[in-house]
């Protein structure tokens, strides 16, 4: 027992350490930098140019874009901001695989992604309009961990963290045109949004988001183990 809280401590410290790697010495305050995209919003509502919102809106408008926009950066520097750092032959010597390292700085960017959703949406519930909670954070946290998952594969494919946190970004801004964030369900868009459905069949709606969920967990699981791959790659990440 004391082994297993020893090691479960020593994954806590690399999380720490990680997370310092990821966003600097001050990690913690990315998770109120998402706030600012709620700060807009209610200056937009005090000013009359928008009407108030609905709790359609809490999954995809008011939390889940503005943190996938944060995961987009840290998933960008995962594996590439080793590159970037010139730090990426020093992974390698990592006693049981470079893939260790990647998995600790993961595990440090999906913590404060966490972290900034649980804020966002306590804001969100105090500040704008109540929602169904479960239903919300999980719609809002399948997005943000597909981008995520696509911001550290474009960068490790691009080997750079612009390259990749560009394409993410064009990738995102498509999503966008073609569901609008969710307000238009479209069966494959990590942004899908249950409560933006007009179908009024229950039976039919629990099908198509059976599809989405496990779709989305599938495609993030794929997208990951592609970039770990390409990561394990040492030759080819290396080369100039």
């Amino acid at each position: 027992m004391s082994g297993l809280l020893h090691r479960f401590g020593s994954f806590v410290a690399s999380v720490g350490l990680a997370a310092k790697l990821l966003a600097g010495r001050r990690y913690w305050l990315l998770v109120f930098v998402p706030l600012i995209w709620l700060m807009v919003q209610a200056a937009l509502l005090l000013l009359g140019t928008r009407e108030a919102f609905e709790p359609v809106a809490a999954q995809n408008t008011l939390i889940g874009l503005p943190v996938a926009l944060l995961a987009v950066f840290l998933g960008g520097r995962i594996i590439a901001g080793e590159i970037d750092q010139r730090s990426l032959e020093i992974a390698y010597t990592v006693p049981g695989g470079v893939h260790r390292v990647w998995l600790v700085k993961l595990a440090a960017a999906i913590s404060l992604l966490l972290a900034a959703m649980v804020l966002q949406a306590v804001v969100t519930w105090v500040l704008f309009v109540p929602f169904p909670v479960f239903l919300s954070l999980y719609g809002a946290l399948q997005a943000v961990l597909f981008y995520l998952a696509a911001s550290m594969g474009f960068a490790t494919l691009f080997r750079s963290e612009v390259a990749g946190a560009m394409a993410s970004a064009g990738l995102l801004g498509f999503n966008g045109l073609i569901s609008g964030f969710g307000g238009n369900p479209v069966v494959i868009s990590p942004f899908w949004n249950p409560l933006a459905s007009e179908l009024n069949d229950p039976a039919q709606l629990f099908a198509i988001a059976t599809q989405n969920r496990i779709g989305m967990i599938l495609a993030i699981a794929a997208i990951v183990a592609l970039a770990f791959s390409r990561a394990e790659r040492r030759e080819t990440m290396l080369g100039s």
